[in-house]
């Protein structure tokens, strides 16, 4: 899809290029952190004591939010009819032992700019298998009668977005997928688990290889994530997508973060006339 020319670009953490305003550059090429440079203890010590201090931040924003939806639940039904002109239509799909309450904050801004928001039922708590749950999101998008989709999936839900994508109906219906801190090549702690439901995300899982090996659709994705994610120290990025790193800590916080919302509002408006904005 044809993007919009010019306007301030977002931080791109998969930018070759060093040294320009508001580009990342490199992991390996930043100061302190090169080839033959050792890191001073002072430093170290700092870093681990933000991270900390963002692993906790991100577990008291779960705990709040989870709580809160769980108590002052809407009825998703709420965000199918948007007033005024009605543009494409969103799925959300949330992650592993969550539900489209979570992702409610992103509800609200793209029900307030037209959007109308669809929620997949039968997802529940999101606990199935991947290729179960995006099999059940295809056929929501057959039922509705949906086309021209922009998925919008946070962790596990980015992994059923992109396996959708790769199906026969889910592959036309859906134009594109913004995924939020999704572990595209699974993580390291998913072995430590002994639910099914937490190893699906080993890198060593087979059906997780063959999804990240097949490229055909990465370049209707936009992976998002933070520049520190407890849950999947590899990071999220994806080759051929369009990768987006947000000045954010935590697997979680980044779903209240306005700098999400920055992120979507250019997103849509880069899809142009016809596209999801």
């Amino acid at each position: 899809m044809p993007r919009k020319p010019g306007g301030p670009r977002l931080r791109k953490a998969d930018a070759p290029e060093t040294g320009k305003p508001g580009v990342a550059p490199d992991a390996g090429l930043r100061a302190g952190t090169g080839a033959g440079v050792r890191p001073r203890r002072g430093g170290r010590i700092f870093r681990w004591s933000r991270e900390a201090g963002g692993w906790a931040s991100d577990y008291a924003y779960v705990a709040y939010w989870q709580v809160r939806n769980f108590v002052l639940r809407r009825d998703p039904s709420a965000y199918l009819h948007p007033e005024g002109p009605q543009r494409a239509p969103v799925v959300l799909i949330p992650g592993v032992y969550e539900n489209w309450q979570f992702l409610r904050p992103l509800a609200d801004y793209l029900f307030e700019r037209g959007h109308p928001v669809h929620t997949v039922a039968p997802l529940g708590y999101n606990r199935g298998a991947i290729e179960d749950m995006a099999a059940l999101v295809e056929r929501y998008l057959v039922e509705q009668g949906l086309q021209d989709v922009l998925v919008l999936a946070h962790s596990k839900g980015g992994l059923i977005g992109k396996q959708l994508m790769t199906l026969p109906e889910g592959g036309v219906r859906v134009d594109r997928m913004i995924a939020v801190n999704t572990p595209f090549s699974g993580s390291v702690y998913a072995d430590l688990f002994p639910l099914a439901s937490i190893r699906a995300f080993s890198p060593r899982d087979p059906f997780l290889r063959r999804l990240l090996g097949n490229e055909e659709v990465n370049a209707r994705i936009t992976s998002v994530y933070s520049n520190f994610d407890p849950h999947i120290p590899a990071g999220s990025h994806l080759a051929g997508a369009r990768n987006i790193q947000l000045q954010t800590m935590g697997h979680f916080r980044p779903i209240g973060d306005s700098r999400l919302l920055d992120v979507l509002e250019q997103e849509l408006n880069d899809a142009g006339p016809g596209g999801p904005a």
